[in-house]
């Protein structure tokens, strides 16, 4: 490479401008991105579970909800068969939980086993609505909210024992 130092020959300024700075900065910042880009990606490696449904057993004691959109986007939920507003859907779990203790031998019994909600929500249902039953249940003390869903075709297995 040339490189003049001056005016040009014929008197005229020199309108040459010189890009090795530009290319070496450019160069160096490649090489920053290409090391530092791998990093920003990397993920942790996590096993996801793989989902297969497993039938329910149903207890006599635990509470089965299910919840759908009403006319007019009110929320309709039914205890077993009975439309409960959210005011009689806390009373009910309150009374449904307190009886249920109390048959076990009161709060502080040993291997207490509390009843579970079970919720059947309308694929259509607002979140709202199944959200709203969820916070008033487990409000009103229950610890364990599940949901129960129809399995694809052939996805059901055995029960754990």
């Amino acid at each position: 490479m040339a490189m003049s130092a001056g005016p040009a020959e014929d008197g005229s300024p020199m309108s040459d401008i010189n890009t090795t700075p530009l290319v070496d900065v450019m160069l160096v910042l490649l090489i920053i991105f290409l090391i530092t880009v791998p990093v920003v990606i990397q993920t942790v490696p996590v096993n996801l579970p793989k989902t297969v449904f497993e039938p329910t057993t149903s207890k006599p004691e635990n509470v089965v909800l299910s919840i759908r959109n009403g006319a007019g986007g009110d929320c309709e939920v039914y205890w077993g068969q009975t439309r409960v507003s959210s005011e009689e859907l806390l009373e009910r779990a309150v009374a449904k939980l307190k009886l249920e203790i109390d048959k076990q031998g009161g709060p502080n019994a040993a291997g207490l086993e509390l009843p579970e909600t079970h919720i059947r929500g309308d694929v259509n249902t607002n979140y709202r609505c199944i959200g709203g039953a969820v916070f008033t249940m487990q409000r009103a003390g229950f610890a364990r909210v599940g949901f129960i869903s129809e399995p694809a075709a052939g996805t059901a297995t055995a029960p754990r024992l």
